[in-house]
């Protein structure tokens, strides 16, 4: 499933623009999680699987997972597992935590429709060179404005 941005127009090319980003990557600034460390939902409460739509290959995996469960049939057609609580998830892959890693603080030419200059983005090593590079653009295009 893809998700439509909304965005406004831009009034100029993207060489016109600057773009500030605090990043922390996946691979640099987080770590796999068990259930238990990810807080996760589904582990502190359980979980239901609907038998019915199941390819068969899921199905047997889920029931071969080494997870406790119990067959719930709710109606014609219409069954769960039941997976109680305390045990890792089906997602468990999928949890991350952060390691407490600072994020990296990016300055990139250009917008989100590009860096047409080609330049290469600037790393500030501390939050407040990355603040203060914002407060002098922002200035900059104060007084432009104020020029008229």
């Amino acid at each position: 499933m893809s998700v439509q941005l909304s965005r406004i127009r831009p009034l100029m090319g993207p060489e016109a623009y600057k773009t500030y980003e605090m990043s922390s990557p996946l691979s640099t600034h987080w770590r796999p999680a068990t259930c238990a460390e990810a807080n996760c939902q589904y582990y502190a409460d359980g979980f239901q699987v609907r038998v019915e739509g199941l390819a068969p290959q899921v199905l047997h995996a889920v029931q071969h997972s080494g997870r406790k469960y119990t067959v719930q049939k709710a109606g014609e057609g219409e069954t769960y597992l039941a997976f109680e609580a305390g045990q890792p998830c089906l997602r468990q892959s999928l949890h991350r935590v952060p390691v407490g890693r600072p994020p990296l603080y990016i300055v990139r030419d250009g917008d989100w429709r590009g860096n047409p200059r080609g330049t290469k983005a600037r790393l500030h090593q501390r939050p407040e060179h990355w603040v203060e590079d914002f407060a002098t653009h922002q200035q900059a295009i104060a007084d432009e404005i104020e020029k008229g």
